[in-house]
């Protein structure tokens, strides 16, 4: 059966003009260039789909990951023209939370804002929830979702059923912000408001873009040179001397300094390190910021929090001073406000004032972390504070040897599979430390793989492990890896998954072959959502509903889709090092079956040092708050 003949057509007169502004931006590079050259007139009419589109392209948005439908044909002819002109790139997905997560990816990794292309509807609805990737790790996404008509000419199909108004936007407006493109003209400001979430410089976040089904192909006037380009400001940090000279106090009063670096820090890094060594101070890390002290460095004490380490906890909970930077105080991090219990003082520097002013007995800087610090240090004369530092290195050894112990731990006999196998920490570390072998970047998923991962990774820099500890989205590992779409030069990635997050998208292994994206699934099945498991027994002593008689053969599912290579990865970590690198070896999306054992003895896991108000601990992380000084 021959496969059908392409359909051939011809330009439409609009479809003519669309194509010639398309090929005038692509000869001249940029939007901005065309204008200087005159081959793009300041003053054009277009649709308004066209001129979103070169509004994005203004903003330097090139790649567009797209699901289209009914409410987005009009968006999606203009980028079909744009694209068939080499100016955009359309990454076609197969769910709407799939290509969030790797528009995510793509804005985390690269560095390069995208946006994320969706019908009205259900469409919205699944790409809005996996939004909060974005909006909890501070990374910029615009997002655009086909909106019911402003004509009100009746119940358009898949608009929420409801006598309102602008329902969708109101609903993205508090995941993010949003705005609805109810008239054509009202684009700039749309843009304005736009570029200043997205780009914002300390707290980035999804901006959702409203376009409803009757006004994208309206035509406008439209003056090109007023659009915003990308935000771009000066960094900016307290003025005078007054409240360094009063953080520089509170340094010279107290005795044992921690910063505690958070996802915020993580373009900041050389800046932290150079303000701990000037004033004797450990760092302890958040889960999202490994890397920001190389792991070795004597003043690192690694992850803490209510899954932190040994080292880590210990910092907290004997700390006198606490220099918070670029943190939010999410509960995991901050062991539910309990997490500094001889603390009685906070200098916080932060861009955003409602977390520089989080803490109680706080002396806020906020800015610019990297000029903060620089004034910070100016300010403030080197000290040392040696016993400080000898004390946290003494347990840092103690964590070092355990986090050894864990990882180097033989196989071991599993109910589940029949016979030994690797336990989660050691068949995480002999795929990180591969990871690190080959420089690619790691991506971890919600659950045990994540919780295991981030105490157990040994990065020296920022940007080598991406962990969505923000929302801890099930799903946005193996999603992550289609963030490398559209990208000249992308690097290789792994993305660490357990059974249960891989389930829930999937989607990847289609969407990775259908664009050519080359990277590496590691997929570690103990058959169980192992860290609710933890939570319930560690709690009640019981487990309920978190595990299931299903056994799945991954390598068949994966080896159905033609260009995946599956692997099954063994059972020990000979076999899984053999196994990385021929998936490593594979010119496309490969993906090893990692079997580990599911059970919950204490040599099965890195352990958790911290408090949680969750379950039956509320009333006592509750009591421990209220005693809390900061």
């Amino acid at each position: 059966m021959h496969a059908p003949s392409p359909i051939k057509s011809t330009d439409t007169p609009l479809a003519s003009e669309m194509r010639a502004r398309a090929k005038a931006i692509a000869a001249a590079g940029n939007v901005s260039d065309a204008l200087d050259s005159g081959a793009l007139p300041e003053i054009v009419e277009l649709t308004l789909s066209e001129a979103l589109v070169i509004a994005l392209l203004k903003q330097k948005v090139r790649t567009f990951f797209a699901i289209f439908g009914h409410g987005s044909t009009d968006l999606g002819e203009v980028l079909r023209l744009y694209s068939e002109e080499g100016v955009t790139t359309v990454i076609n997905c197969r769910n709407e939370v799939e290509m969030a997560h790797a528009a995510t990816a793509h804005a985390w990794v690269y560095g390069q804002t995208p946006a994320v292309v969706t019908s009205i509807g259900p469409g919205g609805l699944q790409a809005m929830a996996g939004s909060l990737a974005a909006a909890s790790n501070g990374v910029g996404v615009y997002h655009i979702y086909g909106d019911e008509t402003t004509f009100g000419e009746g119940y358009n199909m898949q608009q929420v059923p409801k006598a309102e108004q602008e329902i969708f936007g109101r609903m993205t407006a508090l995941m993010g912000q949003s705005y609805v493109l109810h008239t054509p003209e009202a684009l700039r400001e749309c843009m304005r408001r736009g570029t200043a979430c997205v780009h914002h410089p300390y707290r980035a976040g999804p901006f959702f873009i409203m376009a409803p089904i009757n006004t994208q192909p309206q035509t406008m006037q439209l003056n090109v040179a007023t659009l915003p380009g990308p935000l771009s400001v000066p960094a900016l940090a307290p003025a005078g001397r007054e409240a360094y000279e009063r953080a520089g106090a509170l340094i010279a009063g107290h005795d044992r300094i921690v910063i505690k670096a958070g996802g915020g820090t993580r373009g900041h890094a050389q800046a932290v390190q150079k303000l701990a060594e000037h004033i004797g101070a450990t760092v302890v890390l958040s889960p999202g910021s490994s890397g920001v002290l190389p792991d070795a460095h004597p003043q690192n004490m690694h992850v803490g929090g209510s899954k932190g380490t040994i080292s880590g906890n210990f910092a907290m909970q004997n700390a006198d001073l606490v220099l918070m930077i670029g943190t939010r105080g999410v509960c995991q991090a901050d062991c539910s406000g309990t997490g500094w219990p001889a603390a009685e003082a906070v200098i916080n520097i932060n861009g955003d004032l409602g977390d520089a002013s989080h803490y109680a007995r706080t002396e806020a800087l906020p800015g610019d972390i990297s000029a903060v610090i620089g004034n910070l240090i100016d300010a403030v004369p080197q000290q040392e504070r040696q016993e400080w530092l000898a004390r946290c290195a003494e347990v840092k050894a103690d964590w070092m040897a355990f986090r050894q112990a864990r990882v180097d731990h033989a196989p071991v006999e599993d109910i589940v599979w029949g016979r030994p196998v690797l336990t989660q920490p050691a068949a995480i570390h002999t795929v990180a430390s591969f990871a690190a072998s080959v420089d690619a970047i790691k991506f971890f998923d919600a659950g045990d793989v994540q919780a295991n991962g981030f105490q157990i990774v040994a990065d020296t820099a920022p940007g080598q492990t991406f962990t969505e500890t923000g929302a801890s989205y099930m799903g946005f590992a193996a999603s992550a890896l289609l963030g490398a779409a559209g990208v000249g030069k992308p690097k290789y990635g792994i993305a660490f998954t357990g059974d249960g997050s891989f389930m829930m998208n999937p989607q990847i292994l289609i969407d990775a072959v259908e664009h050519g994206v080359r990277g590496m699934i590691a997929l570690f099945d103990n058959r169980r959502m192992a860290a609710i498991t933890g939570l319930q027994i560690a709690q009640y002593g019981r487990e309920f509903c978190t595990n299931d008689r299903v056994p799945v053969d991954y390598v068949a599912m994966a080896g159905a889709v033609t260009g995946v290579k599956a692997i099954h990865a063994g059972f020990d970590a000979d076999t899984l090092a053999s196994a990385l690198a021929e998936a490593y070896a594979h010119d496309g999306l490969s993906l090893l079956h990692i079997p580990v054992y599911g059970s919950h003895d204490d040599f099965a896991g890195m352990g958790a040092y911290g408090s949680w108000n969750v379950g039956n601990w509320v009333n006592a992380v509750q009591r421990d708050y209220l005693h809390q000084k900061i």
